[in-house]
């Protein structure tokens, strides 16, 4: 869990971060978080080749998002409350492909996501 003291970290999953084997391999526990969803944005598919990623993710192309013209795009996914240590692991899973950029969800929440890079 995160620290008390530790400011919390919000993170939009909208990938393989969602799955538990994943999480357990990243983050050596199970993530609770809750749906939201990232206006304009729209996804497409990326192959994965680093063998870290694909043994943990078990896939060898992953979801990749990017910015759309069509503000209607949408992506649902879910934002997980992390601590900083856990961020620095999840840019360590994240390939290449991918940056982390800050934005505003439907909700009104601000959270880190990973997007084309």
């Amino acid at each position: 869990m995160p620290n008390q003291t530790e400011q919390p970290v919000l993170l939009f999953s909208y990938g393989t971060l969602q799955d538990q084997a994943v999480q357990l391999s990243t983050f050596g526990r199970r993530l609770n978080g809750r749906s939201d969803n990232l206006p304009g944005y729209k996804q497409n598919l990326v192959e994965i080749t680093d063998p870290a990623v694909l043994a943990a993710s078990g896939k060898t192309h992953h979801p990749i998002v990017q910015e759309s013209a069509d503000l209607s795009d949408e992506i649902t996914g879910t934002v997980f409350q992390i601590t900083a240590q856990e961020l620095v692991a999840a840019d360590e899973y994240e390939v290449a492909d991918y940056k982390r950029v800050r934005v505003t969800l439907k909700s009104g929440t601000s959270a880190w996501v990973y997007v084309r890079a």
